[in-house]
């Protein structure tokens, strides 16, 4: 390996934790402002809004898409993430993959504020699969970390990698 290859590693590296960085200061601010929905069935029935009525899916301004090894082999749910990513394309929502769900959980639940979405139901784990966040604000240009992850996945877009994945730094 040169010292060029091992430079522009180090900065991949570090790019992707600056990105899991950010990610992770959204998750908590949606988490504060209740501006999240956790799971498949939840976040379809949100994008799933009749076009009148429709205030909150276009307020949809970030979609994660969370599997380990075995999700991917679970046939359904890569059904649902197909039908997800192509709803997210044609409406110019950002999606995000995932590659440990168990640090999305740990982000999610661990949160003392949660909410009912999110403790509710304590006999079965929630569904994490799919986690939208919404901005209730029409500009999401003022918060630094999800202008961040916008970016990124604009940048990732424009090197035909349609949904980049990230693994979120472990604490």
């Amino acid at each position: 390996m040169t010292l060029e290859e091992f430079s522009a590693g180090e900065q991949k590296t570090e790019r992707m934790d600056k990105v899991g960085d950010a990610l992770e200061e959204v998750l908590s601010k949606a988490l504060s402002q209740r501006t999240i929905t956790v799971g498949v069935y939840e976040a379809a029935k949100l994008l799933n809004v009749p076009v009148p009525a429709r205030s909150d899916p276009d307020n949809v301004v970030l979609c994660l898409l969370a599997a380990d090894e075995d999700d991917d082999r679970d046939v359904a749910l890569q059904i649902h993430f197909t039908l997800i990513q192509a709803f997210c394309c044609e409406n110019d929502i950002d999606i995000l993959r995932v590659s440990n769900p168990g640090r999305l959980a740990e982000l999610l639940l661990l949160e003392s504020d949660a909410g009912p979405a999110l403790s509710e139901g304590a006999e079965q784990p929630p569904d994490l699969h799919c986690v939208l966040v919404t901005n209730p604000h029409s500009s999401q240009w003022k918060d630094p970390a999800l202008s961040q992850l916008i970016c990124f996945c604009r940048e990732s877009r424009y090197m035909d990698q349609w949904v980049p994945v990230i693994n979120l730094p472990e604490r």
